[in-house]
């Protein structure tokens, strides 16, 4: 289903491309799939029922992660994404030393529903399960079709050390890959949608083993501005809330 000729025939221009991207590495590469399988595999997303467990910092966001066995198509996708020749062709283009999480942990569909949003934030960095994944990578498939800039939904990157923000469009057929760490802060404002679509995408999370934490665990870290006090006060006790949380009950992630 992976353009695996196309993209491995432009691998240094993608490499070039990711490592020289401002505000840090990121790149969307377009027709990451066969466009026709992608299509009908876009026709079998089913209703997902499942909030995501971002509270107040989204809006009518849904997740679905076992994504495997929705359909052969799925299936046909799962195998490849989690395939040795994706790993390589990433660990290539991003020059890390990394690996798709089978699980897709946090990931698999995600669907932004009528006026979904996404706050400024920066991913957790070890995995809540597996102590010695380092989450290196997002990585961001869009299914986005007809997508106009009018509906609104790009992938908004800042880094807070310099204040550099772009955007990424998200149409269908775009892969986006960019570097996670504390400063790779992302999200998208509310969207206009035409009524009945989704914002859409399927997310993966690629990880590096460190044998020992290198850094301190870290839940997601928010930003949002001081003219939404509550919002605001919420964003600076959510880590030792979350971290609170993690010693009384598991996460139910990986259960959907």
């Amino acid at each position: 289903m992976i353009n695996f000729e196309a993209l491995e025939a432009k691998k240094d221009e993608l490499r070039e491309q990711f490592l020289n991207a401002r505000p840090f590495p990121h790149i969307g590469i377009d027709d990451f799939c066969d466009t026709e399988k992608l299509g009908q595999l876009v026709a079998e997303i089913p209703v997902v029922q499942t909030r995501s467990a971002d509270y107040a910092f989204s809006k009518n966001k849904f997740e679905k992660s076992k994504i495997k066995e929705i359909s052969p198509r799925f299936t046909e996708f799962y195998d490849a994404i989690t395939s040795e020749r994706f790993q390589k062709l990433v660990q290539y283009i991003t020059n890390e030393d990394v690996f798709i999480d089978a699980d897709l942990y946090g990931g698999g569909i995600h669907l932004g529903g009528e006026g979904s949003f996404l706050d400024m934030h920066a991913d957790f960095n070890y995995h809540p399960l597996k102590p010695t994944w380092f989450r290196n990578l997002n990585l961001l498939l869009y299914l986005n079709k007809d997508w106009k800039k009018e509906y609104g939904g790009e992938l908004r990157l800042e880094d807070p050390r310099s204040g550099e923000k772009t955007e990424v469009d998200v149409p269908f057929n775009l892969l986006a890959i960019m570097h996670c760490r504390e400063y790779t802060l992302h999200g998208y404002d509310p969207i206009s949608f035409p009524p009945g679509t989704y914002r859409t995408s399927i997310a993966m999370y690629a990880y590096t083993i460190h044998e020992k934490q290198l850094e301190a665990a870290r839940t997601t870290k928010w930003k949002v501005e001081k003219d939404k006090p509550l919002k605001y006060l919420l964003s600076k006790v959510w880590v030792p809330a979350v971290r609170l949380k993690s010693m009384i009950s598991k996460s139910s992630t990986k259960d959907h």
